[in-house]
């Protein structure tokens, strides 16, 4: 046989070599690939060597959307699309702290609705978050509590609607310091507290700094959300090195008191009638991509602006 091969051409026998060398080097390849890498991914370790950020595969199995044992604030969580939020998260896993200014009723229901899904635990804290004091509070007690921060979602705001020729200094200091001081002083508080890497950081703006059909008497509310866009732009740079992501949640027209708020029902309708679902969004449409972005499976989305408006806007 070994003089069979010595005169048989080269080239005769190359392909059948190459073909059967090919398939070897494929079954081995698979064999070590499932030798090494779990079915399921896990969350990534982080090697800061050099002073930079990579992702190293991390041996243990782990569910990269489970929100278990996870620690989060949500600002203005009492009601409406901060309890929804409060609520996904918990049903994850996470410890909730729930956050309000005046409505302790809501807080104390929304914390024991939280304990009895027998998951995560929650508490409520009293804080001002659009105050420095406030959110320095807010922190502490969150520490306090639970010796931990992984998740911050900065979904208090307000939403005024007046034209330029009715707004005033106190109108337009009242949406800058709540919807844009108030938050940037928050994750300045909370940012060295912040689990790094993991950590999340989640800001809420409006899908109408980019809707066409934007109406002057949003002129406050729409520039204090344009202004928080950026300032998610800039943290998401600053803060990347140190595996912590920074995000904004954009809804469209949601179905709360504060969107109901001095509109009547026919504007309602005509609003909800721009979406091709016909109809406002909910708290609970909003909620389950709030929890995506704090889950470790979006530790590759950072700087973005994520409009859910159901095509309100696009």
């Amino acid at each position: 046989m070994h003089a069979l091969l010595l005169h048989t051409p080269l080239h005769s026998i190359l392909p059948e070599l190459l073909s059967k060398l090919e398939a070897a080097f494929r079954f081995l390849a698979q064999k070590i690939r499932i030798h090494n890498y779990p079915t399921v991914e896990s969350e990534p370790k982080v090697d800061y060597g050099n002073g930079a950020y990579s992702a190293v595969q991390n041996a243990s199995v782990v569910n990269p959307a489970s929100l278990e044992g996870k620690v989060a604030v949500v600002t203005g969580s009492s009601k409406s699309i901060g309890a929804s939020i409060a609520k996904e998260l918990a049903s994850q896993g996470a410890n909730v702290v729930v956050n309000y200014i005046n409505d302790f009723k809501s807080a104390d229901e929304l914390v024991l609705f939280i304990q009895s899904l027998g998951k995560g635990k929650a508490i409520s804290v009293k804080a001002d978050a659009g105050t420095i004091s406030g959110s320095k509070a807010l922190i502490d007690e969150t520490i306090r509590a639970f010796g931990r921060l992984d998740i911050l979602i900065l979904n208090a705001g307000i939403m005024g609607s007046k034209t330029l020729e009715q707004i005033d200094e106190p109108f337009i200091d009242a949406h800058f310091n709540m919807n844009v001081k108030g938050p940037l002083f928050l994750v300045k508080a909370a940012v060295e507290a912040l689990s790094t890497p993991g950590g999340r950081i989640i800001f809420f703006s409006t899908s109408l700094t980019t809707a066409s059909s934007v109406l002057p008497n949003a002129l406050c509310y729409v520039a204090s959300k344009a202004a928080i866009e950026q300032v998610s732009r800039v943290l998401a740079k600053d803060l990347g090195p140190r595996g912590i992501t920074v995000n904004t949640i954009s809804p469209g027209p949601v179905d709360t008191p504060l969107f109901r708020e001095g509109k009547p029902q026919h504007v309602i309708d005509s609003i909800a009638a721009q979406c091709p679902g016909n109809r406002l969004g909910t708290p609970d449409d909003i909620a389950p991509v709030v929890a995506f972005l704090a889950s470790p499976a979006a530790q590759w989305v950072n700087g973005q602006v994520i409009r859910v408006n159901g095509g309100f806007v696009v």
